[in-house]
Order: C-alpha cells, then sequence, then structure tokens
C-alpha cells in the first residue's frame, strides 16, 4: 500500500493569510481546520478558511477539540458550526486539555455516537499518548468504528492495540518531527500521512 503526503491540519493558530491556490498546486490535497472546542468555543477562522480552501479546490475537513464534559453538547456544538455537507470529512481531537479538564472515554462515546447518528457515519478518531494510556491493550469496540488518526512526532507509528493501523499520521507540527515541516502558502504546521493512494483518500473523505 502507499503513503501520501498530502493533508495538513490547522486552525486560527496558522495565522489570516493562507493562500490555498498555492498550497494546492504545492500538491496538497486536503485540509483539515478546527472548528470548535468544548461546548462553545468556536475558531475564528473556520468559515473564512473553508470558503478560501474550497475555491481553490482542497478537500474540507472539520475537527473538535474535547473537553471534559458533556459529549452530546459538545457533538452537538460541533456540527451546529461546522455545516458538514457530504464532502466534509469530521475528526474529534482526543487530547490532554492543558486548560481544564479532558475528555473521559464516556464522554467520547457520546461525542462519536452522536455524529454517527447525525452525519451517516463515524468521525475519525485523532490522538496520541492519551488513548494508549486509557486504553492499554484493551479494546473499545465502539471507538474502532472510527478510523484512527495517529499523533506521534518521531519515525515510526506506533498504533494502539483498538486499531489494526493508522489511517492518518501527524508526524509533526511544523517543529518536532521528521521534515517536511512546511507548506509553500501556509509555512510550518501539523502535515499529515495517509496510508493510500489519492484515490482511497477521496474516498474515506466523501464517505
Amino acid at each position: 500500500m502507499s503513503i501520501i503526503n498530502v493533508v495538513v491540519d490547522i486552525s486560527h493558530h496558522n495565522g489570516p493569510n493562507i493562500d490555498f491556490v498555492k498550497a494546492k498546486a504545492s500538491g496538497l490535497v486536503g485540509v483539515i481546520h478546527k472548528a470548535t472546542q468544548g461546548q462553545s468555543n468556536v475558531d475564528k477562522k473556520y468559515a473564512l478558511n473553508r470558503t478560501a480552501a474550497l475555491e481553490a479546490g482542497l478537500l474540507w475537513g472539520a475537527y473538535h477539540f474535547a473537553e471534559g464534559g458533556d459529549g452530546i453538547k459538545q457533538a452537538e456544538h460541533f456540527l451546529k458550526v461546522a455545516e458538514p455537507d457530504k464532502d466534509t470529512l469530521l475528526v474529534l481531537d482526543f487530547e490532554p486539555n492543558r486548560t481544564g479538564p479532558s475528555m473521559n472515554l464516556t464522554e467520547a462515546h457520546a461525542f462519536v455516537t452522536h455524529v454517527q447518528q447525525e452525519n451517516g457515519r463515524f468521525p475519525g478518531f485523532y490522538s496520541g499518548n492519551l488513548i494508549k494510556e486509557l486504553l492499554g491493550s484493551k479494546q473499545d469496540p465502539l471507538l474502532a468504528k472510527c478510523w484512527f488518526w495517529l499523533a506521534q512526532y518521531g519515525p515510526t507509528a506506533v498504533v494502539p492495540a483498538n486499531w489494526p493501523t493508522w489511517t492518518m499520521w501527524q508526524y509533526t507540527d511544523g517543529n518536532l518531527g521528521p521534515t517536511p515541516h512546511d507548506v509553500p502558502g501556509i509555512g510550518d504546521c501539523d502535515r499529515d500521512k495517509f496510508n493510500g493512494d489519492q484515490a482511497q483518500l477521496e474516498k474515506l473523505w466523501k464517505g
């Protein structure tokens, strides 16, 4: 199976003047943008960057940064802001929250179940050390229905036992991890490999 390096994930932290046309010309295929955090926070660049990225011909995705608290309310907030259509890739970002409580597994179950019920498919599940610490070698059949997006800045992907392999791998945050770190038109950013070819990526993206 081939591996392609054509996806980035970004947020308002990546600045106000992203050139998505230049990024696409450099080979970028898909963008996954932060939409929401917790039950009320909204990324102020989401809507603007969505319009620009789609006009440039890029695939568009949205992620929710999880916090401790009601998983259904977070999912409702996420879907309201993300406004997904059938071609919008959706992801739960399950990592430690450094400004308050982190989401637990019960809240994650509620989140992904609500997204599936409302959108017709399970979201991707992005995580690194947190899910490895919580699950260890145990299985979580519900989360296993989500495709897995590994966060690990190193040369080798270590996948939790709950998934047979990674679907996407965030191998750098634009600073740590293997190169390349940057994308023309965006600069240094989170870059993500996909475990497959472009046709398989588009199939995943569009459900």
